[in-house]
């Protein structure tokens, strides 16, 4: 059975949608207390819990914490889809044995429970924990650090979860974008960077099939207030994983399977033949931009005899009733060119209007956009919308 065929009919279906809390994780957790050790790593500042799981008994020690961001959820379903594959019994049971005989991997499912609750980056204080590694002002960054001292691991897993605004300069999204952090300002190439950068190499060769040419690279500009700079300081290997968007994608149900398949990768634990790759590849993937937006309307008048210009929108999440809502907003106005967006429209040279009138300003949240000589016409409308 290819590892595809497994995902589509075993994936972790109880978890679905970015939001993603301990209310959701813990059911599931129950289910694995026979086939993983399951503890309790600490209390949140508002005193929820933390789990942690710990799997094999191998001498290699990983140590993985995804929600260090309360609203960068997909890797945690990726966790999920990943526990369900590790305690199956009936498919890759040679791949399985050898991970779990020659590694032994902590991961922490939620770092940050409020902030996954309230669905927002910081925690309970309004800290941005992965700004934290120094002051350790916060009781969850606290627990991260003491974990990691007591452990000692031999490779860390940052995961988190990126905005829609990263794309590359061949025009395309960063769908997962990768990261070996830097370890001092000069940013020096350490032997510590040089294991996780050929482990990143290794991953972008098996992701390829699956998003050619959609995988970027981070820029590491050092600050040692991340924890991922801060346990590479310490001579640990770290990755950052970072899943973004793609293409009618916007609950990261596919990109969820794409992160499933790079931890399989990170782990050694598909069929990839490219076991181990030269760190210098690393450096060939391409560097995030910032160059997207979620849609562009380009080639509109916002009033007559205006001149030419594309109106770019960015949906801003938002936490209502337990599930979260997606409010469309303008966020730039101009000629763009250098600009693309997840979905695009040519707007013709018609002149346009916004919510029933003429006048639209930054920031501004969405309803319609219609041509204003043809409302039959529309561009943009909230209700029937995919990017």
């Amino acid at each position: 059975m290819k590892i595809e065929a497994w995902y589509s009919e075993n994936f972790e279906s109880k978890l679905s949608g970015r939001y993603i809390t301990l209310d959701h994780i813990n059911p599931l957790l129950k289910k694995y207390k026979n086939d993983f050790e399951i503890s309790i790593l600490g209390a949140s500042e508002f005193d929820k819990e933390i789990p942690l799981v710990k799997i094999g008994s191998g001498k290699k020690v990983i140590l993985a914490w995804s929600q260090m961001h309360g609203n960068e959820s997909t890797t945690t379903k990726s966790v999920f889809d990943f526990f369900k594959f590790i305690s199956q019994k009936e498919v890759f049971q040679d791949e399985i044995g050898n991970f779990l005989k020659n590694n032994t991997l902590y991961l922490v499912p939620i770092l940050n429970p409020d902030g996954a609750a309230s669905y927002t980056r910081i925690n309970g204080n309004l800290v941005d924990l992965n700004r934290d590694a120094q002051d350790l002002s916060q009781k969850e960054s606290k627990l991260l650090m003491n974990l990691f001292s007591s452990i000692q691991p031999d490779l860390c897993l940052n995961l988190h979860g990126q905005r829609t605004i990263f794309g590359l300069k061949n025009g395309n999204p960063a769908t997962i974008s990768f990261l070996s952090p830097a370890s001092n300002s000069e940013r020096e190439v350490t032997p510590s960077r040089k294991i996780a950068m050929s482990l990143i190499a290794k991953m972008n060769v098996d992701l390829q099939k699956y998003i050619p040419n959609q995988i970027g690279r981070y820029d590491d500009a050092f600050n040692d207030n991340c924890f991922g700079d801060a346990f590479q300081m310490k001579r640990t290997p770290v990755i950052l994983f970072e899943a973004g968007h793609y293409k009618g994608d916007c609950q990261r149900e596919i990109t969820r399977e794409f992160i499933f398949y790079a931890l399989l990768s990170v782990f050694g634990m598909n069929s990839s033949k490219a076991k181990t790759i030269d760190y210098k590849e690393y450096f060939e993937i391409p560097e995030n931009k910032k160059n997207y937006k979620d849609f562009i309307l380009r080639n509109v008048q916002i009033e007559k005899d205006s001149k030419m210009v594309a109106i770019a929108i960015q949906f801003e999440e938002v936490l209502k009733d337990k599930k979260i809502i997606f409010l469309p907003k303008i966020s730039e106005i101009g000629d763009l060119k250098t600009l693309y967006a997840h979905k695009e429209l040519d707007g013709k040279y018609a002149q346009v209007l916004m919510n029933s009138h003429e006048n639209i300003e930054i920031g501004e949240t969405v309803s319609i956009i219609v041509n204003k000589n043809d409302n039959s016409l529309i561009y943009f409308d909230e209700n029937n919308f995919l990017f």
